[in-house]
């Protein structure tokens, strides 16, 4: 009897316990991980708590000359008042900066500190100094500044141009002079221009709110790496401001861009920029090339510039600039600006119909030289 049992039994109980494995494993939902008996809320505080310490409040000084009033022109007026010296006041104005290096670099917009006649600096642990100004770029509207401190925190560098639409961002900065504050956002659109009259624009779009003050500020991610100089709004009035609150629509200097400027003006105190002296205006692609991304007719060769000596014409067709498609005329003038003077680009393009390879060799944008993309 008990042989008998035993036949039935054991692979009862075998089964049994590989049903229980099985729910275990692959049926019974897994319970999310708790804290103090909790689920976890979502948060970004080790991502700010990694970037903030490399985030500063910038305090400038002006020196502007006193409006003189009205009354003191009136000639009746004047026979009886003693016209006064010329006065100054200060005029004072706020923003934010973030640090790059641990030599006391600071990455900040060029608006500003543009006129100040005193910079302060106060970083996040209280502590306070004056900055130089290293170098300007009006082209970018950033510059950067130098304070003499030790133990700075320089920020990590995420990856602009791995940015996608939908992303999570924070925006960190000194929004209407109350210090380190943090707003989050998505990024709501990639390579924005035509806002202002800055040469060379490629902003990140987001909805993070933006205040005054908090120009110059970081753009991060979720891991606390900087991804943008936060830089302008757009108002109500459809007017892009660095002065007054915004309606949603936020705009940042990417990173790569941003440490692109940064590295020339400290290492040249200007920006050197690749040129090609090319002029063109983006059309459509060809029905024959069977591709779909944007293309650029030649409109004008500059003479004696590298585009001439690599033999392109007027009437050309750029279809790639090293192996790359071109997608988009402003942002490839802008791929070309960055690449460095005595460096080799090919240049695919169609010509009546036949497709040709060049080569250049770039040279250096200043102010006699000039490019022009027609949109």
């Amino acid at each position: 009897m008990k042989n008998t049992l035993s036949l039935y039994v054991w692979p009862a109980i075998a089964g049994l316990l590989a049903a229980l494995l099985i729910l275990d494993r692959w049926v019974l939902p897994t319970a999310p991980p708790a804290l103090n008996g909790q689920l976890e809320p979502v948060s970004y505080a080790a991502a700010v708590s990694e970037a903030t310490p490399s985030v500063v409040n910038i305090y400038t000084a002006k020196l502007v000359a006193q409006r003189q009033s009205p009354l003191l022109g009136h000639s009746l007026l004047g026979r009886f008042t003693q016209r006064p010296s010329q006065r100054q006041r200060i005029e004072r104005s706020l923003g934010s900066g973030v640090i790059m290096t641990a030599q006391g670099h600071i990455l900040t917009n060029n608006h500003v500190i543009a006129g100040a006649d005193a910079i302060q600096v106060m970083l996040y642990d209280g502590r306070s100094a004056n900055a130089a100004v290293i170098g300007t770029d009006s082209a970018t509207d950033l510059a950067v500044l130098k304070v003499e401190l030790p133990d700075l925190q320089p920020i990590a560098l995420g990856d602009s141009d791995a940015a996608r639409v939908g992303d999570v961002v924070l925006a960190i900065g000194n929004p209407l002079g109350f210090g380190h504050s943090v707003t989050q956002g998505i990024v709501s659109a990639l390579g924005r221009f035509g806002l202002q009259l800055n040469t060379y624009e490629d902003y990140i779009q987001t909805d993070a709110t933006i205040h005054l003050g908090n120009s110059g500020g970081a753009l991060i991610d979720t891991r606390g790496r900087l991804l943008g100089i936060n830089t302008l709004i757009y108002t109500a009035g459809g007017q892009t401001q660095s002065a007054s609150t915004g309606i949603g629509i936020s705009l940042a200097i990417p990173e790569s861009l941003a440490v692109f400027v940064m590295q020339d003006l400290i290492k040249y105190g200007e920006v050197i920029r690749g040129w090609l002296g090319v002029s063109v205006e983006p059309i459509g692609a060809t029905p024959m090339s069977g591709d779909r991304h944007q293309q650029l007719s030649v409109v004008e060769v500059a003479p004696n510039s590298p585009a001439e000596k690599a033999g392109i014409q007027v009437g050309d067709i750029i279809t790639y600039i090293n192996g790359e498609p071109v997608r988009d005329g402003r942002l490839t003038m802008h791929r070309i600006a960055m690449f460095r003077p005595g460096e080799t680009v090919s240049i695919a393009l169609q010509r009546n119909r036949q497709s040709l390879e060049l080569n250049a060799v770039v040279g250096a944008l200043n102010h006699s030289t000039a490019l022009e993309t027609r949109r």
